[in-house]
């Protein structure tokens, strides 16, 4: 038997530059791994199979893992999943899943194939990401910075946060990402925005809403990560964050740190 987990991630920032021949957008991102993660336990078995804790999840092939242990070559596997990750939060729960099963049987190369943020999950901390999501380049680490995740009933599906877009963003540069990082993050917390939050939040007011009562709750940062629905607040001490999380019995809250 063997137990990894799988941590999710964060967007500091992500800007749309732009709309490709392929249908897909070009993007420039910051992510983060946090310290919230899944578990997977992978034993020998007589054939290929997957459970999940969570009954809202599928177990068959159209779930990342199966997926991943079928281009990894797995073989007889039972592989179960706990979940605390919220999928479709914005938060990358599935690829970091089908990361997770990759790098347990040596499959690392097929990570593209499986969804535009799995390569990303391969190594995790902090990185600059362009293209589809899948151009990493790493960055100086911003680990150790406390944070607070709203996690809305509402869910956001990738693809219509896409269809609501409205306009394309020229990137910032990797140059200018890590200047803030060596300054101290969240002294810039207004140059890092998310294209996806002005139509999102149109569409789901509650959600601006959230991001409002994190800053006066006293988070130095707050946005949305990805394209939704997750709310996250950075604060600077980790008592201000603990403080915070009485403001918010309304809505499921995870404590977390970047890692």
């Amino acid at each position: 038997m063997t137990e990894v987990r799988a941590h999710a991630k964060i967007n500091w920032a992500l800007r749309v530059t732009g709309k490709r021949a392929d249908g897909y957008h070009d993007i420039e991102t910051v992510f983060q791994t946090i310290s919230l993660h899944d578990t997977l336990t992978f034993r020998d078995a007589e054939r290929l199979s997957l459970t999940c804790d969570d009954p809202s999840i599928p177990t068959d092939d159209t779930n990342l893992v199966l997926r991943a242990a079928r281009a990894a070559g797995a073989g007889a596997v039972a592989i179960e999943l706990r979940k605390r990750i919220p999928a479709g939060g914005g938060l990358g729960g599935g690829s970091s899943d089908a990361a997770a099963t990759l790098k347990r049987f040596g499959g690392e190369g097929a990570a593209l194939s499986i969804g535009s943020d799995v390569p990303f999950f391969l190594t995790g901390g902090t990185a600059y990401a362009t293209g589809r999501g899948e151009v990493i380049t790493p960055l100086p680490s911003a680990a150790g910075i406390p944070l607070l995740l709203l996690i809305p009933e509402a869910r956001v599906s990738t693809a219509s946060a896409y269809a609501m877009l409205r306009r394309f963003s020229p990137p910032l540069g990797i140059g200018r990402y890590r200047a803030m990082i060596e300054d101290g993050l969240l002294s810039h917390a207004a140059e890092l925005v998310n294209d996806f939050e002005e139509p999102v939040f149109d569409a789901l007011p509650e959600l601006r809403r959230l991001k409002s009562r994190l800053a006066e709750a006293g988070a130095a940062w707050a946005a949305m990560s990805g394209s939704g629905s997750t709310i996250v607040g950075a604060f600077r001490e980790a008592a201000e964050r603990d403080a915070a999380t009485a403001r918010f019995s309304d809505v499921r809250c995870e404590s977390a740190e970047t890692i």
